[in-house]
């Protein structure tokens, strides 16, 4: 995974405001890597808080699994509504 990438993973990152949900498929397409969803995921695993990773999600608004707690937290915080284990009406619903 580039430098490269990285950077353009934060330029979408950073637009999002609290509130607002994406999905890592969302942010690879915008970063200009469709299909790189999972590269997304890696980044914020390891990020160390760089990044609002609480705002992404899966295409099915599923929540990141062993974080589920902590991240239905923030969101809520933000006024997202969050179902057990997923944001509510996300695609795949």
């Amino acid at each position: 995974m580039s430098d490269n990438f990285a950077e353009l993973v934060d330029v979408v990152l950073s637009r999002l405001g609290p509130g607002e949900v994406t999905t890592y498929g969302e942010v690879a397409a915008e970063a200009g890597r469709p299909g790189a969803a999972r590269a997304v995921g890696r980044l914020l695993a390891q990020s160390e808080g760089r990044w609002p990773w609480w705002r992404v999600v899966t295409a099915t608004g599923r929540l990141v699994p062993g974080a589920e707690e902590e991240q239905a937290k923030l969101l809520r915080a933000e006024g997202v509504r969050v179902e057990p284990g997923r944001v509510a009406r996300m695609g795949g619903r």
